[in-house]
């Protein structure tokens, strides 16, 4: 019998506790990297458990019954998390998805949703608020999210074959439950809603034609994910990985021409196409083939409060230690912790990926996407 080795647990606990500056300085709205990215999209992840067992993300034999998830009281409540989301907010972030493990089992996300919802951009506006899900309570949550003032949806949905769908989440959920919820989100007005197939060579990789069709003529935006190699528990090896560019030649093969779409903003992650001569987007999101770290502009918070500047860091910043410390540190000096942390981030590790893959496999241990929100 093969020893079962479980890596999470230790790189939960590898974080850095951030030193308050000396110098404090009021937030202007604009914050840049050391490489000159700036900082406009925050990940918040809120809980790190799901009830579906992907093999990309959480396969069942590391997380199984005996899996030891975090505490309750180790969550960031709703106010930490906003008023860490306030402070970001301060310094240019627009746009905040929440994330998971499933989002939609955190207890009262609503509230959540509401309270960030009454945020505004540092000119006044509206943030961008969204929030990933796997799909399997959307149904029935579709419009009190709307109602608490959630924008819109990303679902991920990586086959419409039964079989091959249960093959992916290892659960005992259907896609036709998880078409359902986008239909329902959809009635409640939270679209155009985005639909996240990742593709897996040898797994799901047939039903990429036919998700492509499906979708053909909607108002839904389909994206395909590159197989990443994000934490260790997935097993990730490079020949599982199907190029973006194969997934376009599929489609274009199957009698689906498409017409390349410029970008909506400056580091967009999916590269957006047409279907020629009808409607619905395509998009592709090639972080292995064809990276995109030179404009990143995401930074991502833990559902226990640690700050992370990239989705395959080995670290975090242990933000929730200031924020329950007894000093009661101010805003102005979380400002500017938080300021520091992004200053000094040079993060761009699918770039030397694609230079040095084996080794970069082998010698860094990485946080898992359960945890640290996709």
């Amino acid at each position: 019998m093969t020893e079962k080795f479980i890596p999470l647990i230790d790189r939960r606990q590898q974080q850095t506790r951030p030193a308050i500056p000396e110098q404090l300085s009021a937030p202007s709205g604009v914050l840049s990297d050391a490489l000159g990215r700036g900082l406009h999209d925050l990940r918040i992840s809120v809980t790190d458990r799901c009830n579906f067992r992907c093999v990309y993300c959480m396969p069942r034999q590391v997380f199984d019954k005996d899996y030891q998830f975090l505490p309750q009281t180790a969550l960031l409540n709703f106010e930490e998390i906003t008023r860490i989301a306030r402070i970001f907010v301060a310094h240019g972030v627009r746009k905040i998805r929440l994330t998971g493990g499933e989002p939609l089992l955190r207890k009262n996300i609503e509230k959540l949703i509401a309270m960030l919802a009454a945020l505004r951009t540092v000119d006044g506006q509206t943030l961008d608020l969204t929030l990933t899900t796997n799909g399997s309570l959307l149904a029935r949550k579709a419009q009190s999210l709307k109602d608490a003032g959630l924008t819109r949806l990303t679902v991920s949905l990586d086959a419409l074959d039964e079989n091959i769908f249960q093959r992916m989440n290892d659960a005992e959920f259907s896609a036709a439950e998880v078409l359902d919820g986008i239909a329902a989100a959809a009635e409640a007005g939270l679209g155009p809603i985005k639909v996240n197939m990742v593709v897996k060579a040898g797994l799901n990789d047939q039903e990429i034609v036919p998700m492509a069709r499906h979708f053909k003529d909607t108002p839904h935006i389909l994206r395909f994910i590159e197989y990443m190699d994000v934490g260790a528990s997935n097993g990730w090896k490079m020949d599982e990985v199907l190029p973006s560019d194969e997934v376009l030649r599929r489609i274009e093969a199957a009698g689906m021409p498409l017409t390349p779409v410029a970008a909506n903003y400056s580091g967009e992650t999916a590269t957006r196409w047409h279907h020629a001569g009808g409607s619905g987007e395509i998009g592709v999101i090639s972080s292995v083939t064809h990276a995109f770290c030179r404009d990143c502009s995401r930074a991502r918070l833990s559902t226990e409060g640690k700050l992370y500047t990239c989705l395959f860091a080995s670290h975090g910043h242990d933000l929730r230690a200031l924020l329950r410390d007894p000093a009661a540190y101010s805003d102005l000096e979380l400002s500017n912790v938080i300021a520091a942390i992004w200053h000094a981030r040079t993060d761009r590790y699918s770039e030397l990926r694609s230079e040095h893959t084996a080794a970069l496999q082998s010698d860094r241990k990485k946080i898992e996407m359960s945890y640290i929100g996709g």
